[in-house]
């Protein structure tokens, strides 16, 4: 045998106990895992039979008598129940491939169909939401593999780096409950159909709540540490740690911060007018959006009065309207992707017809508008690499596979891209 075969062969081995070694050690850390939720089982037992043991089981076996004769459940002390609302249907039918996200990929598409068990008229629960664009669902991660969690997690967006679960949106945490914005396309009846979705078929929806910018959406920075010139005849040292003397405006917003300093003409010096503008700029913005709003409002809702509005008191304007997110999120260690199509698979994707088409002898959408909106969801899911940590760093066969609507995907992934290489329809099982 060649010297150079036998290199090769050497060289495949060594992989192979790479990864072997390293599929060894995620076993031994489920097993850990899954003896600490033992542990913590055996641990509730063992309480539960102490306190029966004691005779508090006494007070247990009142309870459940209260719960047969239909007692309500007191929220004071800690009785939550919950039902779903309803289930959601969704252009995601499996994990695989479903975006992290909901703005990953805005032209996903889902309906949500509110249960009759819930509301005598569930259409009556959605009246007036039709004036709103977009909502929050709160769901639940019904498809966690297992219920164990820990207090760090690593996102695959930090591409194996460890954070603490809350300052994730990890779906591995104590009460596996998510929070997901949509748009609202429509409502018909007791249906929501949704666009901007990250939801997988089935999962079910506790609750629903409108998304209201004013109250949910302050301007985001995401470093704070903003540097100011410091100049002698503009800041004072009391100044200095005040962001460029921008503060909320009051009732009197033509009045000025009294701590900007004035120039020997009585005019504002250079400083305080750069200031001064920012803040006009800002107002100039903000009633720019509002009379958007308005507009579109006015077309959705015609013959009902105006609301009244908020004092503009409330409002903030500078420094103070900003919250900050960790940086990670806008600049991820993980690099986006380019997206492209293989020739082979454009053809088979554009075989694909909207939902509405009656030609029966090809396949079409059931959620997508058309094969332009599969191309725009692919894009956008690919783009965002939807492999875990393991399967980018770890595993040699870079093919991937996943399920769109109607259409199963085949891609795989090189260095920077990934390509698209089958798009065939669904195989129904039989």
């Amino acid at each position: 045998m060649a010297p150079c075969s036998c290199n090769e062969q050497i060289h495949k081995l060594s992989q192979q106990v790479t990864v072997m070694r390293k599929e060894i050690k995620n076993l031994r850390q489920h097993l850990e895992s899954a003896v600490r939720a033992h542990r913590k089982h055996m641990a509730s037992l063992q309480s539960e039979l102490g306190a029966w043991r004691q005779g508090k089981h006494k007070v247990k076996k009142t309870a459940e008598k209260d719960l047969q004769q239909g007692a309500e459940f007191s929220l004071e002390k800690g009785h939550i129940q919950t039902v779903p609302i309803g289930y959601i249907s969704s252009c995601f039918s499996k994990k695989n491939g479903t975006p992290r996200q909901p703005a990953i990929c805005m032209s996903s598409r889902a309906s949500l169909q509110i249960q009759p068990s819930v509301f005598n008229n569930p259409d009556h629960a959605l009246a007036g939401l039709e004036h709103y664009s977009h909502v929050w669902l709160i769901f639940l991660f019904h498809k966690n593999g297992h219920m164990s969690y820990k207090a760090k997690v690593k996102p695959p967006r930090l591409n194996g780096q460890k954070v603490g679960v809350y300052s994730t949106r990890s779906p591995h945490r104590p009460n596996a409950i998510g929070l997901s914005l949509a748009k609202l396309e429509s409502i018909t009846g007791d249906t929501l159909h949704l666009s901007g979705v990250d939801l997988i078929a089935g999962t079910p929806v506790l609750d629903i709540k409108p998304y209201i910018p004013d109250y949910d959406s302050p301007s985001t920075q995401t470093n704070m540490n903003v540097q100011y010139e410091q100049t002698e005849d503009s800041v004072d040292s009391e100044t200095e740690a005040e962001p460029e003397g921008l503060q909320c405006l009051g009732d009197s917003s033509s009045e000025l911060d009294p701590k900007m300093k004035f120039s020997a003409s009585g005019s504002l010096s250079e400083h305080s007018d750069s200031a001064f503008s920012k803040v006009l700029a800002e107002v100039r913005e903000y009633l720019q959006q509002g009379e958007l709003c308005v507009e579109t409002l006015a077309d959705r809702r015609p013959t009902e009065p105006e609301p009244e509005r908020e004092s503009t008191s409330r409002l903030c304007y500078g420094a103070d309207s900003y919250s900050s997110i960790a940086a990670w999120i806008r600049n991820p260690p993980v690099a986006k992707l380019s997206v492209r199509f293989t020739p082979t698979a454009e053809k088979e994707l554009r075989e694909f017809q909207p939902p509405e088409s009656k030609d029966t002898g090809r396949p079409k959408f059931q959620f997508l508008k058309g094969p332009d909106d599969a191309v725009e969801a692919v894009d956008g899911i690919l783009s965002a690499d939807p492999r875990s940590v393991y399967r980018r760093t770890c595993c040699s066969d870079r093919l991937f596979y996943f399920s769109l609507d109607t259409a199963d995907i085949t891609c795989w992934f090189g260095d920077g891209f990934a390509e698209v290489l089958r798009v065939q329809p669904v195989q129904t099982q039989k």
